[in-house]
């Protein structure tokens, strides 16, 4: 069976996109294959890592990379879903050859205050949401 290709985006790829990356193609890798990309990539947040380790997946290897590449290599998606808030969402390029775009605004954990602990308490209720939004969607999408 041929696996439904995603890419999930977000502005810097350091985060969120990430995430959901990681939760689709752990609990559903034998249906799709995941991939992510933003917009202005940055670096991987390390409190993600740590997160995302927390729950049992080690993200710690992964790179940023830019949207751009994947549309400059022909890369073709059957979705594209954007994880950021819904501004920066509308800057997101036009994919040939998607048949579904889709958009899931979470937080970015780059810009949330307060000291270090503060930050991982918030990153890990984004990391459960973005786990739930991955479970309800693919339970939902595909066969």
């Amino acid at each position: 069976m041929k696996k439904i290709k995603v890419l999930f985006v977000c502005v810097h790829n350091s985060a969120r996109s990430q995430m959901a990356e990681a939760w689709l193609n752990t609990l559903y890798g034998d249906r799709f294959e995941a991939h992510s990309a933003g917009l202005e990539p940055g670096e991987l947040n390390p409190l993600v890592v740590r997160a995302m380790r927390e729950a049992g997946i080690d993200i710690s290897h992964y790179r940023t990379k830019p949207v751009f590449d994947f549309i400059r290599s022909g890369a073709l998606f059957a979705y594209v879903i954007t994880v950021c808030d819904d501004a920066s969402a509308e800057r997101c390029p036009v994919f040939p050859g998607v048949t579904h775009r889709l958009h899931w605004s979470f937080p970015d954990p780059a810009v949330l205050p307060g000291s270090e602990e503060e930050k991982l308490v918030v990153i890990r209720e984004i990391r459960d949401r973005i786990r739930d939004a991955v479970r309800v969607w693919a339970d939902a999408t595909g066969s």
